[in-house]
């Protein structure tokens, strides 16, 4: 089934890639999870707007576009940038196949933790410079920089592993025959002040992107402030209104100079890298751990440090609450320990307080002397287990009084039947 259903799981493109999960969707199409039936591997591929309802100019500029894209991509092969493996045609629809990398991007790290340590940002930024350096040199310009487009693998061999993707908007510097005069492509909030004012994007507008990107992660927003108006931002960018950063430190005139307004006066990508590796191997040690180290930062959603309590089930042999400690600033909601669960029979037998509606209080060292909390006079039904009473009073005490006393009683009427007789 190829070229005539929507795309769905266990659909099959181009009689090879069988779909598996959708994994993404940005503004070219949709990223889907697939298995490479031929050479049984796992890969990324990418559904480029579909061409149905297009005419047949704009169904042939789609697949232009998509081939076109398929060979920039090609051509680069870097550590640090996801590897473009095919172009398929589905039918009439065109589809990228890609390097496959579980992973979660740096916008997932922000959005968990806010924020990203000066050193580890200037890492991470230095090693995408490192593979769009290189993409520069093979004349091709990526035009969407941003943290969504930096993934960092988790799991693996390659765990900390970071590599830019999605060149879906990138061009050739002299391929102009699919440009279309007046339109804007990108993310305004990573705009280069020349192309939120119209202008074509060329290297220094990545340098820029990229200077953005770096300060986002260190102050844990756009330079251009996180508001949704899209044309606030993109005055914003063309008028280059950055807000001041904050917590960059040392960092922070790299970041600047990465952010020029003029395009002229930044440096170029593999100066930028330098600029970062520099800077990051103060504390690193060396260009290599720079470029190469993997980064060890992850999405961890923050938890208030607090005692969690996991109620028990209702019922009037329902167990005291389980009391979880605090784990640190993040928790796993699958752990064992955060989960509920009822006393074993081993667990009952030496709980002495199970059963009860409400824990007794600490007993004493003498099990007859009463609980200091005990209060002897208090009216209605005693809530403390039996140990808690007094000693009972011996029997045998009690029996001996009655006893005299029937005696009494017995020898006063002999005494009085005595008297009536002598009368």
């Amino acid at each position: 089934m190829t070229g005539s259903a929507a795309p769905a799981p266990s659909y099959l493109v181009a009689g090879r890639y069988r779909l598996v999960r959708q994994i993404g969707r940005g503004g070219m199409g949709a990223v889907w999870l697939a298995r490479d039936t031929l050479l049984d591997r796992d890969v990324a591929v990418k559904q480029v707007l579909s061409t149905a309802g297009m005419s047949d100019e704009e169904s042939l500029t789609n697949r232009q576009r998509a081939m076109r894209e398929g060979r920039l991509a090609a051509r680069l092969s870097h550590r640090n940038a996801i590897g473009m493996h095919d172009v398929a045609l589905d039918g009439e629809d065109p589809w990228l196949v890609m390097e496959y990398l579980p992973s979660h991007s740096v916008a997932d790290v922000l959005r968990d933790n806010h924020t990203i340590a000066p050193i580890e940002a200037a890492q991470i930024a230095a090693q995408v410079a490192d593979a769009i350096a290189e993409a520069h040199a093979s004349g091709i310009i990526h035009r969407d920089i941003k943290p969504a487009n930096i993934l960092i693998a988790n799991t693996g061999r390659n765990v900390g592993l970071v590599k830019i993707t999605d060149f879906g908007i990138s061009r050739a510097k002299d391929d102009v025959s699919l440009t279309q005069t007046g339109i804007v492509t990108g993310t305004p909030a990573y705009f280069a002040p020349e192309v939120a004012r119209g202008d074509e994007p060329g290297e220094p507008a990545d340098v820029y992107s990229l200077g953005a990107t770096l300060y986002t992660m260190v102050e844990g927003r756009p330079p251009y402030g996180d508001t949704d108006n899209y044309i606030a931002t993109l005055h914003r960018a063309a008028n280059a209104q950055i807000d001041p950063p904050t917590r960059a430190g040392a960092l922070e005139p790299v970041m600047l100079h990465l952010l020029e307004p003029a395009p002229a006066a930044r440096p170029t990508m593999s100066e930028a890298r330098d600029l970062l590796v520099q800077y990051a191997a103060g504390t690193l040690g060396t260009t290599e751990k720079v470029l190469t180290g993997l980064i060890s930062t992850k999405p961890q959603r923050a938890v208030p440090a607090r005692e969690t309590i996991i109620p028990s089930n209702p019922g009037t042999n329902s167990h005291p609450p389980t009391r979880v400690a605090p784990t640190g600033t993040g928790y796993d909601p699958y752990s064992p320990s955060m989960v509920a669960r009822p006393p074993s029979l081993v667990e009952r037998s030496r709980d002495p307080y199970y059963g009860y509606s409400q824990p007794p209080v600490e007993r004493s060292r003498d099990p007859y002397t009463p609980s200091p909390a005990y209060d002897p006079t208090r009216s209605g039904p005693n809530p403390y287990p039996t140990y808690y009473q007094q000693p009972p009073q011996q029997s045998s005490n009690i029996g001996l009084a009655v006893a005299i006393f029937a005696l009494l009683v017995l020898l006063t009427a002999i005494i009085a039947v005595i008297i009536v007789m002598t009368v």
